[in-house]
């Protein structure tokens, strides 16, 4: 039987009752909201928090806006209510495509954005969607709030930006009209942990020219979860076939997956580029389709 060492808990009335709990006991407190990853690490004792901070009743974390030119995404916003808001679809369908292949409906009722995200497990999907479209991490703590660009904010597996006495609050994602988006996946069955997948987001300009481009790749060791070299090379190129596969190549080259239980490097190497492809090739119909 797996039972988790002894902790104690506390249910957090605001954002600052929880930043204060976390300024008290330092890195020995756990925030938890959906739980799926914190505690079966507790139970095997993988995790041993003194203190853990319910943060559920914060319902000023919750929920999806659209204001001042940007998506606003709360941190305690479940991967269902994500999944079904219109909005999130409508300026970025790469959330969807996202939510749609994240574990089962049971977890995407409980889970949290922002859980995912400070998880910062390697074959978490949202982390390498949200840094190819850009986002901004906002975080609170005693000094107050500050921002953390995406691509700043995993610093390897499972370590993030966030100092102890901080919480994620929110993710801001800004509006680019007209770009198109996308993610593809590829697991062993439905659900499950990503074997690989990529993240695309593209913006065209005349000519069919990519002006910017956003790739993020999932479980083929990218510390960031980003592919700034196949970006580099997309960027200018008209948004054909030749391209993708140019993109695609130089995802390859530069990512770092390990073999695993999920397949040996170079199958997921070659993932990496395919996926890269396929990402770019449905992002690029998507913004020819917003240009209409």
């Amino acid at each position: 039987m797996q039972v988790p060492a002894f902790f104690e808990y506390q249910r957090a009335t605001s954002v600052e009752h929880v930043v204060a709990l976390l300024e008290r006991f330092g890195p020995e407190a756990r925030i938890v909201a959906g739980g799926h990853s914190l505690i079966p690490m507790m139970k095997l004792r993988l995790a041993q928090p003194e203190l853990l901070v319910d943060v559920n009743d914060l319902a000023e974390l919750a929920g999806v806006h659209v204001g001042d030119g940007e998506l606003r995404i709360g941190a305690l916003t479940r991967h269902a209510e994500l999944l079904a808001s219109a909005s999130a679809g409508e300026h970025f369908p790469i959330l969807h495509d996202a939510e749609r292949v994240i574990a089962d409906p049971l977890v995407r009722n409980r889970g949290t954005v922002g859980g995912s995200v400070c998880q910062a497990d390697p074959s978490e999907d949202l982390s390498g969607v949200f840094t190819a479209l850009r986002a901004v991490a906002v975080l609170r703590g005693p000094a107050g709030e500050r921002t953390v660009p995406m691509r700043e904010f995993f610093h390897g597996p499972y370590e993030t930006a966030v100092q102890p006495a901080e919480m994620l609050v929110e993710l801001r994602v800004p509006l680019r009209p007209g770009a198109g988006s996308a993610y593809v996946k590829v697991d062993r069955r439905a659900g499950d942990w990503a074997v690989a997948a990529a993240a695309a987001v593209v913006e065209l300009g005349p000519g069919g020219v990519v002006t910017e481009a956003g790739i993020g790749l999932t479980a083929v060791g990218d510390a960031d979860f980003t592919a700034v070299e196949a970006e580099d090379v997309l960027r200018g190129r008209v948004a054909d076939d030749d391209a993708f596969a140019a993109a695609g190549a130089a995802a390859a080259q530069h990512c770092r997956p390990v073999a695993d239980q999920r397949g040996p490097v170079d199958y997921k190497r070659h993932l990496a580029g395919e996926l890269t492809a396929r990402a770019l090739r449905a992002a690029a119909a998507r913004a020819r389709v917003g240009q209409v």
